[in-house]
């Protein structure tokens, strides 16, 4: 299996950009379709980027297409989701995820995300 760890989280205002990371160890990264999800309190847990396990394929919930984009670095075993154009309605817990199955049946059943880093916190204030 994969150990998953995040980073980049903090506190912003509205506009500003940031970087999150989850480092990957363990089981080969590439063998995992990527995703990062998000909860804000009082929502349900959201996919809001997934990457397929060649880096070619990759999607986007509405609410943030446009303002982010995942990317992963196969030599440092390392997803990441670049975030511009931050939206107070952005603060949640961000979560990165692996899923074991093919990129098309993972981002059409998100509970097929079987690991999960512990999340790291973006705060955007407006």
């Amino acid at each position: 299996q994969v150990q998953l760890v995040e980073s980049g989280g903090g506190l912003v205002q509205a506009g500003s950009s940031l970087r999150l990371s989850c480092a990957a160890s363990g089981r080969t990264f590439s063998s995992y379709t990527m995703g990062w999800f998000r909860q804000a309190p009082g929502k349900e847990r959201e996919l809001v980027a997934a990457i397929s396990r060649s880096g070619g394929s990759t999607s986007y919930a509405d609410s943030v297409k446009g303002r982010f984009a995942v990317s992963r670095d196969y030599a440092k075993n390392t997803l990441y989701l670049q975030m511009i154009s931050l939206k107070a309605e952005d603060t949640a817990v961000y979560y990165c995820a692996a899923a074991g199955v093919d990129y098309t049946i993972a981002t059409m059943n998100p509970s097929l995300f079987a690991y999960w880093g512990q999340g790291t916190q973006v705060t955007v204030s407006s």
